[in-house]
Protein backbone atom coordinates (compact mmCIF):
# COMPACT_ATOMS: atom_id res chain seq x y z
CA UNK A 1 0.00 0.00 0.00
CA UNK A 2 1.05 2.89 -1.58
CA UNK A 3 0.52 5.06 1.95
CA UNK A 4 -0.78 3.11 5.23
CA UNK A 5 -4.08 4.03 7.09
CA UNK A 6 -1.60 4.47 10.32
CA UNK A 7 0.84 6.55 8.09
CA UNK A 8 -2.29 8.47 6.92
CA UNK A 9 -3.64 9.01 10.42
CA UNK A 10 -0.90 10.48 12.02
CA UNK A 11 -0.13 12.83 8.98
CA UNK A 12 -3.63 14.32 9.03
CA UNK A 13 -3.30 14.73 12.98
CA UNK A 14 -0.22 16.43 12.58
CA UNK A 15 -1.55 18.61 9.62
CA UNK A 16 -4.98 19.65 11.35
CA UNK A 17 -2.78 21.40 13.81
CA UNK A 18 -0.38 22.66 11.95
CA UNK A 19 -3.58 24.49 9.98
CA UNK A 20 -5.38 25.25 13.21
CA UNK A 21 -2.22 26.62 14.68
CA UNK A 22 -1.89 30.81 14.09
CA UNK A 23 0.02 32.07 11.00
CA UNK A 24 -0.30 34.14 8.28
CA UNK A 25 -3.30 32.00 5.66
CA UNK A 26 -5.64 32.18 9.01
CA UNK A 27 -5.05 35.77 9.49
CA UNK A 28 -5.68 36.06 5.72
CA UNK A 29 -8.72 33.97 5.67
CA UNK A 30 -10.42 35.57 8.82
CA UNK A 31 -10.07 39.33 7.70
CA UNK A 32 -11.51 38.49 4.40
CA UNK A 33 -14.25 37.22 6.13
CA UNK A 34 -14.51 39.92 8.37
CA UNK A 35 -14.61 42.48 6.28
CA UNK A 36 -16.05 40.85 3.42
CA UNK A 37 -18.59 38.50 4.28
CA UNK A 38 -18.98 34.72 5.06
CA UNK A 39 -18.83 34.13 0.89
CA UNK A 40 -15.81 35.74 -0.06
CA UNK A 41 -14.36 34.77 3.27
CA UNK A 42 -14.82 30.78 2.54
CA UNK A 43 -13.94 31.49 -1.37
CA UNK A 44 -10.76 33.15 -0.27
CA UNK A 45 -10.04 30.33 1.91
CA UNK A 46 -10.89 27.64 -0.51
CA UNK A 47 -7.89 28.87 -2.82
CA UNK A 48 -5.15 29.30 0.06
CA UNK A 49 -6.00 25.44 0.96
CA UNK A 50 -5.68 24.85 -2.62
CA UNK A 51 -3.09 26.56 -3.44
CA UNK A 52 -1.22 23.81 -1.29
CA UNK A 53 -1.61 21.87 -4.69
CA UNK A 54 1.36 23.86 -6.26
CA UNK A 55 3.75 23.12 -3.35
CA UNK A 56 2.87 19.49 -3.80
CA UNK A 57 3.96 19.38 -7.42
CA UNK A 58 6.80 21.16 -6.33
CA UNK A 59 7.79 18.93 -3.80
CA UNK A 60 6.92 15.90 -5.34
CA UNK A 61 9.11 16.44 -8.87
CA UNK A 62 12.08 18.18 -6.26
CA UNK A 63 11.31 21.81 -7.66
CA UNK A 64 10.57 23.12 -3.96
CA UNK A 65 14.29 21.61 -2.90
CA UNK A 66 15.76 23.56 -5.95
CA UNK A 67 14.52 26.64 -5.62
CA UNK A 68 15.64 26.39 -1.65
CA UNK A 69 19.09 25.61 -2.93
CA UNK A 70 19.31 28.86 -5.06
CA UNK A 71 19.15 32.03 -3.38
CA UNK A 72 18.44 34.34 -6.19
CA UNK A 73 15.53 31.90 -7.01
CA UNK A 74 14.09 31.93 -3.46
CA UNK A 75 14.61 35.83 -2.75
CA UNK A 76 12.62 36.56 -6.38
CA UNK A 77 9.95 34.25 -5.08
CA UNK A 78 9.77 35.98 -1.69
CA UNK A 79 9.57 39.51 -3.43
CA UNK A 80 6.80 38.33 -5.90
CA UNK A 81 4.81 36.68 -2.66
CA UNK A 82 5.33 39.85 -0.28
CA UNK A 83 4.70 42.25 -3.30
CA UNK A 84 1.46 40.24 -4.19
CA UNK A 85 0.54 40.80 -0.81
CA UNK A 86 1.02 44.39 -0.67
CA UNK A 87 -0.90 44.75 -3.72
CA UNK A 88 -3.91 42.64 -1.87
CA UNK A 89 -3.60 44.98 0.99
CA UNK A 90 -3.47 48.29 -0.66
CA UNK A 91 -6.55 47.31 -2.42
CA UNK A 92 -8.33 46.58 0.39
CA UNK A 93 -7.35 50.00 2.42
CA UNK A 94 -8.87 51.87 -1.16
CA UNK A 95 -11.93 49.87 -0.65
CA UNK A 96 -15.22 52.54 -0.20
CA UNK A 97 -17.29 49.50 2.38
CA UNK A 98 -18.64 46.62 2.13
CA UNK A 99 -22.05 46.19 1.66
CA UNK A 100 -23.41 43.67 3.56
CA UNK A 101 -26.21 41.49 2.03
CA UNK A 102 -28.28 38.92 3.92
CA UNK A 103 -26.75 35.85 3.10
CA UNK A 104 -22.92 37.47 4.44
CA UNK A 105 -21.88 38.29 0.88
CA UNK A 106 -20.16 41.49 -0.13
CA UNK A 107 -22.42 43.37 -2.82
CA UNK A 108 -19.24 45.63 -3.97
CA UNK A 109 -16.66 42.95 -3.81
CA UNK A 110 -16.75 41.33 -7.53
CA UNK A 111 -16.65 38.01 -8.17
CA UNK A 112 -15.89 34.94 -5.57
CA UNK A 113 -13.68 33.17 -8.41
CA UNK A 114 -11.82 36.39 -8.22
CA UNK A 115 -11.47 36.62 -4.48
CA UNK A 116 -11.24 32.67 -5.25
CA UNK A 117 -7.97 33.32 -7.37
CA UNK A 118 -6.32 35.86 -4.67
CA UNK A 119 -6.00 32.87 -2.29
CA UNK A 120 -4.71 30.58 -4.81
CA UNK A 121 -1.95 33.28 -6.01
CA UNK A 122 -1.46 34.32 -2.30
CA UNK A 123 -1.05 30.54 -1.15
CA UNK A 124 0.81 29.50 -4.26
CA UNK A 125 4.11 31.68 -4.59
CA UNK A 126 4.82 32.14 -0.96
CA UNK A 127 7.59 30.63 -0.44
CA UNK A 128 7.59 29.99 3.32
CA UNK A 129 4.84 27.77 2.00
CA UNK A 130 7.93 26.02 -0.23
CA UNK A 131 10.39 25.38 2.79
CA UNK A 132 7.90 23.71 4.51
CA UNK A 133 6.25 21.38 2.48
CA UNK A 134 9.81 20.46 1.56
CA UNK A 135 10.91 20.09 5.32
CA UNK A 136 6.87 18.42 6.27
CA UNK A 137 6.01 16.47 3.68
CA UNK A 138 9.44 13.81 3.74
CA UNK A 139 8.62 13.26 7.66
CA UNK A 140 5.64 10.91 6.63
CA UNK A 141 7.57 9.39 3.22
CA UNK A 142 8.25 5.42 3.90
CA UNK A 143 10.68 5.10 0.70
CA UNK A 144 10.32 0.90 1.39
CA UNK A 145 6.10 1.54 0.98
CA UNK A 146 6.66 2.64 -3.04
CA UNK A 147 8.22 5.94 -4.93
CA UNK A 148 8.60 8.49 -3.05
CA UNK A 149 7.00 11.46 -5.46
CA UNK A 150 3.89 9.14 -5.06
CA UNK A 151 3.99 9.29 -1.51
CA UNK A 152 4.47 13.24 -1.96
CA UNK A 153 1.70 13.39 -4.13
CA UNK A 154 -0.83 11.57 -1.95
CA UNK A 155 -0.03 13.36 1.44
CA UNK A 156 0.08 16.74 0.16
CA UNK A 157 -3.69 16.06 -1.66
CA UNK A 158 -4.61 15.02 2.38
CA UNK A 159 -3.24 18.14 3.46
CA UNK A 160 -4.41 20.47 0.70
CA UNK A 161 -8.69 18.70 1.35
CA UNK A 162 -7.79 19.29 5.46
CA UNK A 163 -7.05 22.74 4.42
CA UNK A 164 -9.91 22.98 2.13
CA UNK A 165 -12.38 22.21 5.11
CA UNK A 166 -10.62 24.36 7.91
CA UNK A 167 -10.25 27.19 6.07
CA UNK A 168 -13.82 27.07 4.51
CA UNK A 169 -14.74 27.00 8.15
CA UNK A 170 -12.83 29.59 9.05
CA UNK A 171 -14.18 32.04 6.31
CA UNK A 172 -17.66 30.87 7.05
CA UNK A 173 -17.97 32.02 10.47
CA UNK A 174 -15.64 34.81 10.66
CA UNK A 175 -18.41 36.23 7.77
CA UNK A 176 -20.95 35.90 10.32
CA UNK A 177 -18.67 37.82 12.60
CA UNK A 178 -18.01 40.54 10.29
CA UNK A 179 -21.99 40.87 9.00
CA UNK A 180 -22.55 41.07 12.86
CA UNK A 181 -20.01 44.07 13.12
CA UNK A 182 -20.51 45.93 9.64
CA UNK A 183 -24.10 47.92 10.68
CA UNK A 184 -22.93 50.81 8.48
CA UNK A 185 -20.69 51.44 5.63
CA UNK A 186 -18.14 53.90 7.57
CA UNK A 187 -17.86 50.20 10.00
CA UNK A 188 -17.17 48.59 6.80
CA UNK A 189 -14.67 50.98 5.41
CA UNK A 190 -12.97 50.65 8.76
CA UNK A 191 -12.89 46.43 8.99
CA UNK A 192 -11.60 47.19 5.13
CA UNK A 193 -8.69 49.16 6.25
CA UNK A 194 -7.95 46.48 9.26
CA UNK A 195 -7.68 44.24 6.57
CA UNK A 196 -5.87 46.00 4.52
CA UNK A 197 -3.09 46.50 7.53
CA UNK A 198 -2.58 43.17 7.81
CA UNK A 199 -2.05 41.70 4.14
CA UNK A 200 0.46 44.84 4.14
CA UNK A 201 2.58 43.87 7.57
CA UNK A 202 2.29 40.15 6.11
CA UNK A 203 3.59 40.93 3.17
CA UNK A 204 6.15 43.42 4.11
CA UNK A 205 7.25 40.75 6.68
CA UNK A 206 7.63 38.07 4.04
CA UNK A 207 10.27 40.71 1.57
CA UNK A 208 12.35 41.70 5.13
CA UNK A 209 12.52 38.09 6.35
CA UNK A 210 15.57 36.55 6.00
Amino acid sequence: MLVTLPQMAAFLAAAMLITLSPGPDNLMVLSQGISRGRRQGMAFGLGCALGCLNHTLLAALGVSALIAASPPAFAALKLAGGAYLVYLGWGAIRSPGASFQADGAAGHQGSLAATFRRGLIANAINPKVVLFFLAFLPQFVNPAQGPVGLQTAVLGTLFTLQGAAIFGALGYFSGHVGQWLARSRKASQWLDRAAGAIFISLGLRLILAR
